[in-house]
């Protein structure tokens, strides 16, 4: 559904991305794990359109979206989450949710992005604070919102990133079993986590990066067990 082919990110000399290819497949819960300054962020700045790649390719199903911007990706189902929530704190849950329906198919009749909404608070269990005020919300209820937000725009495709992040681990299971329900209702999902449980737990693949460029990939057990990957997070000497 969604590939990045050879693409690089270069920040002045520093090479973020280095020609890195990666497929996220239909239906797929996708992890992208690696120690600080592995390039996952940037990474996911060139698919959702935050940064463009100095080479390579990004496409999404048969089209090239290399150039887009991030609001044209969203129209054509590309989803994003961002770690560090940014709500529009005046206003209610569920108008929150609006902006994000209308906004994520400009066409979308008022009526039937309401319908989304609704979806969309059931889902993501937020239907009791739907006309609660999102500056009232407590932490796991802020992050709740932001993928709830992302998910009204009627995503194919979900980019999670470390939406786990300051949980504790009862708060974090219970994201865990949000985002397979949200799998299981037709989105595809990529998601960057540090959390390994978690990784563990919701990842039908992994790739790892280090320094840029994918190391090594497959399933948790596999990768866990790579001794690159064990490098990368551990130093030659462990």
């Amino acid at each position: 559904m969604l590939r990045i082919e050879r693409a690089t990110k270069k920040f002045g000399g520093l090479i973020a991305v280095d020609a890195v290819d990666l497929e996220l497949r239909p239906g797929e819960i996708l992890a992208v794990i690696g120690p600080n300054g592995a390039g996952k962020s940037t990474l996911l700045n060139l698919l959702s359109g935050l940064y463009r790649p100095d080479s390579g390719a990004i496409r999404l199903g048969d089209l090239e979206i290399t150039r887009l911007s991030p609001e044209a990706r969203c129209h054509l189902g590309l989803g994003r989450a961002f770690q560090i929530v940014q709500p529009f704190p005046e206003m209610t849950v569920r108008e929150n949710l609006l902006v994000g329906a209308l906004y994520g198919k400009p066409s979308t009749p008022r009526p039937e992005a309401e319908r989304r909404v609704d979806e969309v608070l059931a889902l993501t269990g937020l239907a009791p604070r739907a006309d609660q005020a999102a500056a009232e919300l407590t932490l796991v209820e802020d992050k709740r919102l932001e993928l709830a937000r992302a998910l009204a725009t009627n995503p194919r495709i979900l980019l999670l990133d470390e939406v786990m992040a300051g949980l504790r681990p009862a708060e974090g299971a219970a994201a865990v079993d949000l985002v397979k329900r949200i799998r299981d209702s037709g989105v595809s999902v990529l998601f960057i986590e540090h959390v390994m449980p978690v990784v563990r737990r919701l990842a039908d693949r992994v790739i790892v990066m280090d320094y840029g460029k994918v190391i090594a990939e497959g399933g948790y057990a596999d990768v866990a067990a790579d001794p690159k990957v064990r490098e990368a997070y551990l130093g030659k000497t462990a």
